[in-house]
């Protein structure tokens, strides 16, 4: 368990046992993410939901044994956060803790060839299809490294012609068919 109480591993938590206060769910339109520059000073990104500056980048798994992949990448579509309580074994009080997420949209690496600093080629990404499975998720913000600049390939094209997505939560209408991860 963390200081709030609630237990650290989300596959022991009993969905019946977390309860939202009121009901209520928080939508945010910013985002801030602290970070060091390469000189050492603090700075911040800032990621907001209704701008292109939406796309972020965080650490792959550790147990993907691809390394050249340190990186995964994904279009924030959501900022929120709830108050939280939980109820189950080991409850240690009826007090609300606020439990902030992202909902994002993961992008896929799709070069078969070398990428990279070494290989003086930026990284191509894309949008998997919305059928596959974990297209879409849930992030904790403090997992979040940087705000990054995602380019479209212009050269390949949008995504869909008739400017006709098929969601628009995911606001997809307006997808290309590849993009680059600008360094």
């Amino acid at each position: 368990m963390d200081d709030s109480g609630i237990p650290l591993v989300s596959g022991d938590i009993d969905p019946n046992t977390v309860l939202f206060k009121h009901d209520r769910l928080y939508q945010h339109s910013i985002m801030r993410i602290n970070y060091t520059t390469y000189d050492v000073r603090r700075s911040q990104d800032v990621i907001s939901t209704s701008t292109p500056r939406r796309d972020i980048m965080v650490l792959a798994d550790s147990g993907d044994c691809n390394s050249a992949r340190p990186f995964r990448y994904a279009r924030v579509l959501g900022i929120f956060h709830v108050n939280a309580i939980y109820v189950g074994p080991s409850m240690a009080n009826y007090q609300p803790h606020r439990l902030e997420f992202l909902w994002v949209r993961w992008y896929r690496n799709m070069d078969a060839i070398p990428t990279g600093w070494q290989a003086r080629k930026l990284d191509r990404i894309q949008f998997p299809s919305m059928s596959e499975d974990d297209v879409f998720g849930f992030l904790d913000p403090s997992d979040v490294l940087r705000g990054c600049h995602i380019v479209p390939a212009f050269a390949k094209g949008k995504l869909h012609l008739d400017g006709k997505g098929l969601s628009h939560c995911a606001q997809d209408s307006s997808d290309w068919v590849e993009y680059y991860v600008n360094r």
